[in-house]
Formats: structure tokens, sequence, C-alpha cells
């Protein structure tokens, strides 16, 4: 017999509440609570370490990268996982169409590490038009991301999205009747608690302007591939080596490789905090 538990989605509705006709998803608020808990624990590590950062400087920043993220994430998507790229591609005016056929459904497909390169532009084009220090910005970035990274992930679970592998544990999610990893959770664990942890202890040892960015981006990269041991692969896309290696494990070594090279690079450099 399953619990309660193993059947959440049975009882669970993913709608929270409907405004002037239009569902509001769980999953909307918690990427909502995952941007806003990012800017107050941002403005909590300026006040906490004396950072010569302003209160308006990061509100005008948070709304750059919310608008680089939000483009970013959904192109990403596109690009690299969206089976209709082409359609899209010849139909931009249809990315951010939030109805099919009359009918409100949201908009759909969001890739990280789009999101990561949109962040990136738009944290650069802050940074030069502002005249702040792009390296400095960043180390923010690197200590207030990962906790607000929680509340995406328990967004994902709740819409019983980006779901697990099959399993036999007794903590498993059925989704449509096959048991399978809740690896949302997984993942809230290691990409969020766990890089957080990695960032905050690391702090003590910087030695250089934005070498916090690349600890994160090192750390997510590895725990995200530990992580999609037990998350199933895009339906779409499926395994890409081996019937195990999924293509979100390929794109986040790259990312831990690609923060490795660079770390060497500016330590040789010495650039300093």
């Amino acid at each position: 017999m399953y619990s309660q538990w193993n059947n959440i989605y049975e009882r669970f509705d993913p709608i929270a509440f409907s405004l002037f006709s239009i569902p509001v998803h769980w999953y909307g608020i918690m990427y909502v609570l995952a941007l806003l808990s990012a800017l107050y624990i941002g403005k909590y590590f300026i006040k906490k370490d004396n950072l010569d950062f302003k209160g308006k400087e990061i509100d005008i920043y948070f709304i750059y990268v919310e608008i680089g993220v939000i483009l970013g994430a959904r192109l990403g998507y596109i690009l690299f996982y969206d089976t209709q790229t082409l359609y899209y591609l010849s139909h931009p005016w249809q990315i951010f169409n939030p109805f099919v056929n009359g009918e409100f459904v949201g908009i759909r497909g969001m890739s990280y590490h789009g999101a990561v390169l949109g962040f990136l532009i738009a944290t650069y084009m802050y940074s030069k038009k502002h005249k702040i220090d792009f390296g400095r910005i960043m180390d923010l970035v690197a200590i207030s991301v990962p906790l607000a990274f929680v509340f995406g992930r328990i967004g994902n679970f709740l819409n019983k999205e980006l779901i697990g592998r099959e399993t036999d544990v007794s903590w498993g999610i059925l989704v449509d009747g096959i048991l399978r990893h809740p690896s949302q959770l997984y993942e809230a664990i290691l990409e969020g608690f766990g890089v957080f942890i990695v960032v905050y202890i690391y702090r003590n040892f910087q030695k250089f302007s934005g070498e916090l960015i690349l600890v994160y981006g090192i750390s997510y990269g590895l725990f995200r591939a530990i992580a999609e041991i037990w998350r199933a692969p895009d339906v779409q896309i499926g395994y890409v080596c081996c019937d195990a290696i999924t293509q979100g494990q390929v794109m986040s070594l790259a990312m831990s490789l690609a923060g490795v090279v660079a770390w060497f690079y500016f330590k040789n450099r010495g650039v300093k905090v």
C-alpha cells in the first residue's frame, strides 16, 4: 500500500488560486519567491559584511537580472531542449505566448543554463552602465542565489515536472502510476543548501574579486550532475550517452570545467579582492 506522501500528486492542486479567472499556479509563486528571496538575501549580506553597495543600486540591478534571467531561461530552453526550435525561431512572437488554442496555460519550458547566460549578459550591461566592478557584483550573487534556488526546485516538484527516474524506495512519488524519485527535492538540497554551504565557507578563503561566483559555478555544476543521477532525462531528448548520461549532466559538468579554467586564469592574474 502506498502512503499519502507517495500519492501526493493525486491530492495536490497545482493551482493556488485564480485572479480574474486566470489561474495562478504554485509553480509561479515559488519562482516569484525565489527572485524576491535572492534580493533580500543579497541585502542581508550587504549589511552583514558591510559591502560597498547602495540599496537603490541593488534594486535597479534586480530589474536587470529579472529580465535577463527570464529571457535567457526561455530562449535557452527553446535552443537546447524544445523540439520546435525552428518554429519558435521563425515565429518569435510565440516564444512568450501564454495561450494555447485560446486557453491560458502560462509560459512553460525554462532552461537553467540559458538563465545563467541571460544573467551574465544582464550583469555585464549593468556593471558597464553603472560603473560597478563586475566581479564584485558576481560575488554578491554567488552568496545570494543558492538558497533562493530552493524555491525554484520546490516549484518544479509542485508542478510535477523534471520528474525522477523510476525507483522502489519508500519515499518515492507516484507519477502517472509509476513510482519515481522526488529528484526535484534532491536538487533543492544539493543545488540550493549544498552550494550555499560551499560558497558561504569559501568566503573566508577568497583571494580575488569574482572568485565566489566561480566557486558557485563549479559546485553547482558538480551537485547538479550528481542530482541528475536520480532525475529522468528530458522526454524529447532521452539519454545522450550510455543509457545513463543526460544532457543536463553534460552541460553542468561543462559549466564546472569552465569554472575551474576561469579560476586558474584569474588566480594567476593576481586580481585581488
